[in-house]
Order: structure tokens, then C-alpha cells, then sequence
């Protein structure tokens, strides 16, 4: 597969991106560049400073670390549940692809409407008890966590927004975080940490669509992710193995670039706009 230049809406490339992507069966692949137009940061884009998540280790290495954790997820649940989906999202539920396989834990594409889903890394708006194993709302727990901390969110609330649903602050010693509310157990975000597994079923029903791309004469579209962590870049590399064109929209490279058909260095937003028509 020969990789095409780097291209921008004034290359042919670009055209011929479009028409490739309108004319064959697609899985789409997003991560977090797909939700910037929508106010969330994203971990990798150009000018983003450097950020590390909280390992899953961390998070079960004891109460502060998880103190920390839900601290700042308190504040940046209020900012990322306010999201909207943006034309981006908007423009894939229209897409309908054959299978559209999100990184991102905001819940956007859900409430854009997109209709064949797989969330590689859970939905911040789940949580789940580390014990027990009970599934609870995030939006209950939000209630929970401004009754015990009253004035937290206010006296803080310059704080920065980080990608994930949380913000820089370091100031959280004496933030009370609650336990499960039938065992008392550990909650944590139903999401996957760095540090942690996707889920098998989650992987095995990607693999498939990817898979199944060579048979209809597919294409694996990814935007708006740098394909820096692997739980993104093996569907690519699946996918150029197989002889599939793969498209990849996203602002800066990606550990995919050299395996794409395209490489369109455009604003997701824009480009899903136009191809949706």
C-alpha cells in the first residue's frame, strides 16, 4: 500500500479520500480529537502540554491516590457532562458505518445517535464498585460527592479542563469520597485506565468488523486519533494486513501514518461534515 502525502482540502488527495470513503463500507475509528470541537481537551494534539492519566495501579494503591482521582473528577464531570456532540459526532451518526469504534469515554457519539457502537474504554458516565461489582450512575455519585464536599466545586472552579472528564488541581487533601452505596466498596469510573485491559468481547467484536472489511471491499476510516496507545493502532495495522485502504484524519502524525492510504491533515469536524454531504 503506497502512502499518499500529507493532505489538505486544496490537494487532490483529498477528493480522492472523499470519494474512496463514499463509495466502499466503513468502520470508523475515533479517539480524542473527534471531541475538541465539542470543548474537551485531547492528550496529544498540536500545542496540548503534556498530561499523564492516572494509572489503574495508582488508583488502587490507596485512599489518597483515589481522593485525588475523584476530586477532580468532580469538577470535570460538571464541564464534560455539559458537552454537546458536535457536527463531527453529528455527521457520523448520519454515516451509519458498519461499526464505529470510539476511544473516547464522553458518551457523545451515544447521544449523537450512532447506531452501531463499540466504547473500546467504557463511558465515563458508568462507575462501578471495585467489591461488589454493582453498576451505579455517574450523575448519582456527582450528587453524592457535592453533599459531602460543599463549596469544593466553587472554590475551585478556575481550575484547568483535562482530557478524561477531570482538571488540573493539586489542592485535594480533605475531599471525602464516598464508598459503594449497598457494600462500601472501592467506586471507580467504569472506564478503562492506562494500565488496564479492553475487555476481550469489546476487542474480538472490533477484530470482526476490521475483518470483515476485506471481504465487502471496506475502508477503516480513523479520525481525530494520534493511535499512540495500542488499544487504537492494532485495528489499523489489522486492517493494512489485510489489504484494506485505511484513511486517517487527524492534525499532527500518527504511529498509523505510514500504514494509511491517506494521511488528511484537516479538522475532523469539517472533513465528517463533508463526507456525511
Amino acid at each position: 500500500m503506497t502512502l499518499a502525502p500529507a493532505t489538505t482540502p486544496t490537494t487532490p488527495a483529498y477528493a480522492d479520500a472523499l470519494a474512496l470513503l463514499r463509495e466502499r463500507p466503513l468502520v470508523v475509528l475515533t479517539g480524542a480529537g473527534l471531541s475538541t470541537d465539542s470543548g474537551i481537551p485531547d492528550y496529544r494534539g498540536p500545542g496540548a502540554p503534556d498530561r499523564t492519566p492516572m494509572t489503574y495501579q495508582e488508583f488502587v494503591s490507596g485512599p489518597a491516590a483515589r481522593q485525588r482521582y475523584w476530586a477532580r473528577s468532580h469538577l470535570g464531570w460538571g464541564r464534560m457532562g455539559g458537552a454537546e456532540p458536535n457536527p463531527g459526532h453529528r455527521a457520523l451518526a448520519r454515516l451509519a458505518p458498519e461499526l464505529l469504534i470510539t476511544q473516547n469515554v464522553d458518551g457523545l457519539h451515544e447521544r449523537a445517535g450512532t447506531p452501531r457502537l463499540v466504547a473500546l474504554h467504557g463511558r465515563i458516565a458508568d462507575v462501578v464498585c471495585l467489591d461488589c461489582r454493582a453498576g451505579s450512575s455517574r450523575a448519582a455519585l456527582q450528587e453524592r460527592l457535592a453533599e459531602l464536599n460543599p463549596g469544593f466545586a466553587e472554590r475551585h472552579a478556575a481550575a484547568a479542563s483535562r482530557p478524561d472528564g477531570d482538571v488540573d488541581l493539586d489542592e485535594t487533601a480533605g475531599f471525602v469520597v464516598p464508598g459503594c452505596a449497598g457494600c462500601g466498596g472501592v467506586l471507580k469510573p467504569d472506564v478503562v485506565f492506562f494500565g488496564e485491559n479492553v475487555p476481550p468481547p469489546r476487542v474480538a467484536r472490533c477484530y470482526a468488523a476490521v475483518e470483515a472489511l476485506a471481504e465487502c471491499e471496506g475502508v477503516l476510516l480513523a479520525a481525530g486519533s494520534s493511535l499512540t496507545v495500542m488499544s487504537g493502532l492494532r485495528f489499523v495495522r489489522r486492517a493494512a494486513r489485510a489489504g484494506t485502504p485505511v484513511v486517517i484524519v487527524n492534525r499532527g502524525t500518527t504511529r498509523g501514518d505510514e500504514l494509511a492510504t491517506y494521511k488528511l491533515e484537516v479538522g475532523c469536524s469539517e472533513f465528517l461534515t463533508e463526507l456525511a454531504g
